[in-house]
């Protein structure tokens, strides 16, 4: 049995809403690489943003520092597809540069999803990850709901397989697959695709290191995990229980868990430093059985408990999570995984602290229901649409198909700034987050205080 490790991307990102630095990943780097993992998952999601955003790091920057340092396991990332790392949809010459960078960086599996599971909008990364050399693994986006059932998920895992994907991945971002539904649909996955399936869970529920066991069973080829410190809650199952769980047994992974203890004593360190800055709330960490019912997936669940904080409105966290499958409802039944997660829990928190549904409507729920993210998974409700949009008609073609290219008119317009190939692509994914990152990285090699040169942007999206 093979395990990826997510403790440099998805556990942080799920637990301490990806703060977590380039300096704190190094001194561990080379004892995850001696484990043998089937991959570390170390870029991509929120990573990106967050580094310019938040850390004053260049994302490039730490990819590198992670690829010269781990030599021997395959790195990983996750990607979101015509979205490519941030929230809206960006031209085609956007996405394969991006693939191609990413691929020259060091990375070697790209997680390919969207979070609408509309095909149409992960083709061109595909495609660009196979002309680039790399393994291109497509997700299914998990979710329950009127609307999604198994034959629906096994049709668009085809459809994966059929646009050259290597690998399918099960991503239940929210922690709600059942045991025994994993195992009936992980075998039925495994009878109508040849590719390899993995699973990726949080374990929001409490449920998800039962529902690895029976995916196991199953014969689901690989499952995403991350090192005891940094795992539960929100995040994914603990690597060690499951390597415990299996050793001896014909899905032995062979991992020494005197390693995995020397890692897992690493980052113990850091989730004190983390709990003690406030980073870690309580929140994040525990399990909470009516996630079965709101589908909050980990990542947006720390980002809303962050964002609340910073707004002084966290008890009013109870009502927003009651209020997100009502909008979700509303809105056709999106499954909850970036970039809808933000546009459902945005609006859901609109909904509750103004008192009033609706009163006010983000440009990215306008979008939405325009089809500008892709086609809804189900039907949109008549008077909200009619509210929202008024006579306007939504779109029915790949949104991508309305955006011309745009890479020579970034490259224009950062040209002072640059020191990169690369920055054209920060520029592109978070134009005024990355130009305040190039002021900051410009002022602090010519030794000017940086706090004088840009006011920096600290509202981050749920």
């Amino acid at each position: 049995m093979k395990f990826t490790e997510t403790v440099l991307r998805d556990a942080h990102q799920s637990l301490v809403a990806t703060r977590m630095t380039t300096d704190e990943m190094m001194p561990v780097a080379e004892l995850l690489d001696e484990v043998g993992y089937h991959s570390i998952e170390a870029w991509g999601g929120a990573t990106f943003d967050s580094c310019l955003r938040f850390l004053n790091e260049d994302p490039w920057v730490r990819l590198r520092r992670l690829r010269k340092a781990i030599k021997k396991t395959r790195l990983q990332m996750l990607l979101r597809g015509q979205n490519v790392l941030g929230y809206k949809h960006y031209p085609d010459d956007v996405v394969r540069e991006f693939v191609k960078r990413s691929v020259g960086n060091g990375i070697d599996i790209i997680r390919i999803f969207d979070a609408l599971n509309d095909v149409r909008n992960i083709e061109t990364t595909i495609d660009a990850t196979i002309k680039e050399g790399a393994h291109a693994q497509a997700a299914v986006v998990y979710t329950v709901s009127p609307i999604h059932n198994t034959e629906k998920y096994i049709e668009t895992a085809k459809q994966f397989e059929q646009m050259g994907a290597h690998s399918i991945c099960l991503k239940d971002m929210a922690g709600i697959m059942t045991p025994l539904y994993a195992y009936e649909l992980i075998s039925q996955l495994k009878a109508a695709v040849k590719i390899p399936i993995q699973l990726h869970a949080h374990y929001t529920s409490g449920l998800a290191s039962m529902t690895y066991l029976k995916a196991i069973e199953a014969g689901v080829d690989v499952v995403d995990c991350a090192i005891s410190p940094l795992s539960m809650g929100s995040s994914q199952p603990p690597t060690e229980p499951m390597v415990m769980a299996l050793r001896g047994s014909v899905y032995d992974t062979g991992y020494d868990l005197d390693l995995l203890t020397k890692i897992a004593e690493y980052f113990e360190t850091l989730r004190e430093k983390y709990i003690e800055s406030g980073l870690m709330n309580h929140k994040a960490l525990a399990v909470d059985v009516n996630n079965l019912i709101y589908q909050v997936p980990g990542g947006m669940l720390s980002n809303l408990v962050s964002q609340l904080k910073q707004q002084n409105k966290l008890d009013k966290y109870s009502e927003v999570v009651k209020e997100i499958p009502r909008v979700r409802e509303d809105l056709g039944y999106p499954p909850l995984v970036t970039p809808t997660s933000q546009i459902v829990g945005t609006q859901a928190a609109l909904n509750v602290i103004l008192g009033e549904r609706y009163k006010v409507v983000p440009s990215e729920v306008k979008a939405y229901i325009r089809g500008e993210y892709g086609k809804p998974p189900g039907i949109i409700k008549e008077e909200i649409k009619q509210k929202i949009l008024g006579n306007d008609t939504p779109i029915t073609h790949r949104p991508a198909d309305d955006l011309p290219d745009a890479l020579p008119k970034f490259r224009d317009e950062i040209k002072g700034f640059m020191h990169q190939e690369e920055d054209v692509l920060s520029y592109a994914l978070f134009p005024q987050v990355a130009m305040n990152f190039f002021k900051w990285r410009e002022a602090k090699e010519y030794g000017i205080d940086s706090t004088l040169v840009i006011e920096r942007d600290c509202v981050h999206p749920i």
